[in-house]
């Protein structure tokens, strides 16, 4: 998704230029938002005997804390762990499992046996990828918090999957210098909290214990998006393929202030409204991420950066290309075109079909 300051390149006869093919995937497949049973019924046992009058001021300051660009460090108790777990483990579970999700649709045979999970926390993109990933059968997760890590571990210990995992304590690159390489890696919401010249560090390193794929999530912020692009940049200038959601491993098409980033809907339960002194039943969470593997894909898509515009005479549509950033229209009397259109949601990807043309 894309917030927009300023008009993109307009391709508006769709019938006589580039034309996308839409991507359809049987969505029935992708995996929910919402939290695992397992995890919501482990979270609903720690609830037992919690006072929410202790826990929503915590709730408080750690959500600022992460707001204000800080990291765990406010995170010191076990009620500090669960406070955080409350409101920010839906939210943060629900984006990695999009970006998951993207990922498979490009690479439908992506089977990771293993995953190294840097900056775990209580261990929420493990439960994504355990989730989205039913190949995975090594799961290893480093983190400096004491009191998340604890957490993270009570959390999985009555699941089949994630009884056994690893969870080792202490700083990321130290101890991501002493671990294995994975198939997997995983950064969710954690390179924001170290300065510019240790996330380069970082990042070259989790890209040297990557085999396959290495998936960043960040928050959907345009400091968020600012941490991304640099990170592909440098990665790419490693030999890095961009997997999704670019369609290119050239630099991003847009300039500042246009920003990309996209949003899942998710429910809240009532602990999570209470903590959070929210009405609304959901919750939109914006995020922005980068899938890169070793190898680039046999097949580019393009990425929809907005949702389509429906009118009684077209349905038009922003698009990330191979060439650029673009808008397209298909027109109502294009019955085919029209349809596959209306079909197209908000971050979706679709076939690009080749440079534009002026037949």
């Amino acid at each position: 998704m894309i917030q927009y300051a300023a008009p993109l390149m307009c391709i508006t006869a769709v019938t006589e230029y580039w034309m996308p093919a839409f991507a359809g995937y049987d969505k029935r497949a992708m995996t929910s938002p919402d939290l695992p049973a397992e995890l919501k019924s482990a979270l609903d046992a720690k609830l037992q005997g919690l006072s929410r009058n202790d826990a929503a001021p915590r709730a408080a300051l750690i959500s600022q804390t992460y707001r204000d660009g800080g990291g765990s460090g406010a995170i010191r108790t076990e009620i500090d762990a669960l406070a955080y777990a409350l409101v920010r483990m839906p939210a943060t579970y629900a984006a990695v499992t999009a970006s998951l999700d993207a990922l498979r649709v490009l690479v439908p045979d992506f089977a990771p046996a293993s995953l190294l999970d840097v900056g775990a926390g209580p261990g929420t993109a493990t439960w994504a990828a355990a989730e989205a990933l039913s190949s995975l059968t090594h799961f290893t997760l480093l983190d400096a918090n004491g009191a998340l890590r604890a957490l993270a571990l009570d959390l999985g210990s009555g699941s089949t999957r994630l009884r056994a995992m690893t969870y080792q304590r202490g700083e990321a690159r130290a101890m991501l210098a002493a671990r294995e390489a994975a198939d997997l890696v995983i950064a969710s919401y954690m390179i924001g909290e170290v300065d510019d010249g240790e996330r380069q560090a970082l990042a070259e390193l989790m890209w040297a214990k990557t085999r396959h794929t290495l998936l960043i999530v960040e928050p959907g912020t345009p400091a968020g998006y600012a941490r991304i692009i640099a990170l592909r940049r440098q990665l790419i200038t490693a030999a890095a393929h961009v997997a999704a959601p670019c369609p290119h491993d050239r630099e991003c098409p847009l300039a500042s202030p246009d920003w990309c980033h996209f949003t899942q809907r998710l429910p809240r339960s009532r602990a999570h409204k209470q903590l959070k002194s929210a009405e609304l039943p959901y919750e939109d969470e914006k995020f922005i991420y980068v899938a890169l593997t070793r190898a680039p894909l046999r097949q580019r898509r393009a990425r929809v950066l907005a949702q389509p515009v429906i009118t009684k005479s077209a349905v038009t549509a922003k698009l990330c290309t191979d060439h650029g950033a673009v808008s397209t229209a298909a027109p109502r009397r294009d019955k085919i075109a029209y349809a596959r259109f209306r079909k197209l949601n908000w971050g979706d990807a679709v076939f690009d079909a080749g440079t534009p043309s002026t037949e």
